[in-house]
């Protein structure tokens, strides 16, 4: 086998303890981002008393770097923060209700109550709830994130209230 020359050795040794610095991505462990299966979900989700902030998506090359920027801040305010991505073509009854044309967007969500039941026609198996949702206008970024949640005011290093 033949021996690496200097500059291989101290590039790699460079990349082994640098990867941050080097454009390398970090090692993140398991994926945090929840993928959207059932609004039921989601309810139950936003019960557990965390804010969640969920990423409306279609595919595209803009959403692969958002997947990307999800996943680094989702790794950074993990159990605190939920992060929830819903592919749009595949759950649009959900895309809908948010009202927004432009694609991807995302939005967060906190507070949540449960909303008393009105109507004569509300059944047990029927869940209502209220959440206020906020419209994430940020740098798409952990930093962003971090920001976001300091300007209104949403725990996302401390236990839930």
């Amino acid at each position: 086998m033949e021996e690496k020359s200097f500059l291989d050795r101290m590039l790699g040794h460079l990349r082994e303890t640098c990867k941050y610095s080097t454009g390398y991505p970090k090692d993140l462990g398991p994926s945090r981002v929840i993928h959207f299966t059932s609004e039921r979900e989601f309810v139950q989700l936003l019960h557990q008393g965390y804010p969640v902030v969920v990423a409306f998506t279609i595919r595209g090359n803009y959403t692969k770097h958002l997947d990307q920027v999800l996943e680094v801040a989702a790794a950074e305010f993990y159990p605190h923060v939920k992060f929830l991505r819903v592919e749009c073509p595949k759950y649009p009854g959900f895309c809908i209700t948010r009202q927004r044309k432009e694609y991807p967007f995302i939005e967060i969500f906190h507070s949540p109550e449960q909303a008393a039941n009105q109507g004569r026609f509300a059944g047990p198996n029927i869940t209502k709830y209220s959440a206020k949702a906020l419209p994430f206008n940020y740098d798409l970024s952990a930093y962003g994130f971090r920001e976001f949640f300091k300007r209104y005011g949403i725990q996302s290093s401390q236990e839930p209230k």
